[in-house]
């Protein structure tokens, strides 16, 4: 199984997170404000908020700001609503771009993000235009210090459907049903250390590029995820 959240991808995005952490709380905020005005903000009895507070640990956000932007949808405004809005589209060289974004002003974004894809030589496309090519998956991470067979064992019999072994670590797929299933089930057996555990898309092939090529689409992906708007970006470029 190919796609953007292999660990190359992942490494990369934890050094980001460490230069910026703060942006990624904040957005990391939005998205569990919204999980949480949109249902129960239990995340026991809302399994969007529940999968959007696993994403927030796997990023390290501090539980008392996880439970602030938690409590914070418990008395909003009904005046005050986020929409999400998925674009889709190419960027450098063809590869294909999926940009999900929370915002209570659609056109604002809507001009944000089409600039970014102009001045980088992609283009937006209509909906459904790229979003075939890949896959929603659960996927989780972990040091390969673990012993393999029973990680591999583990994982399996709790509904992974793919398990490699990558840059010193074990990057586990699973239908998004069954992330948490699988997670409980490592942590059962005395895994403690959780690089990434999310929801994410996952490209069904990828498009390897030269070094030069690579870092336009990256380029891309950076400008992307500095908007306030932008809560993901996925794509299907082969980055190791």
């Amino acid at each position: 199984m190919s796609g953007h959240s292999k660990w190359a991808t992942i490494h990369r995005k934890k050094g980001e997170l460490d230069a910026a952490r703060g942006k990624v709380f904040q957005k990391l905020a939005r998205e569990l404000y919204v999980a949480a005005k949109q249902g129960t903000p239990d995340p026991d009895s809302n399994p969007n908020l529940r999968m959007v507070v696993e994403k927030a640990r796997s990023a390290n956000m501090p539980k008392d700001n996880i439970q602030k932007a938690i409590d914070k949808a418990k008395g909003a405004s009904d005046n005050e609503n986020y929409e999400s809005i998925r674009y889709e589209g190419y960027g450098p060289s063809g590869v294909a771009f999926m940009v999900d974004c929370l915002t209570d002003n659609r056109n604002r974004t809507a001009s944000q993000v089409r600039a970014c894809f102009t001045k980088r030589g992609g283009n937006l496309g209509t909906d459904g235009s790229v979003s075939y090519l890949f896959e929603r998956r659960g996927v989780i991470v972990i040091p390969s210090s673990y012993d393999e067979e029973q990680i591999m064992l583990t994982a399996l019999e709790n509904g992974a459907i793919d398990i490699v072994n990558e840059d010193d670590s074990y990057v586990i797929y699973t239908n998004d049903s069954d992330l948490l299933s699988v997670k409980k089930a490592l942590e059962e057996i005395g895994v403690k250390e959780f690089l990434t555990s999310e929801i994410t898309y996952v490209a069904n092939n990828e498009i390897s590029l030269d070094d030069e090529g690579k870092q336009k689409v990256l380029s891309l992906v950076d400008q992307l995820e500095e908007l306030d708007d932008v809560q993901n970006v996925y794509y299907n470029l082969k980055e190791d």
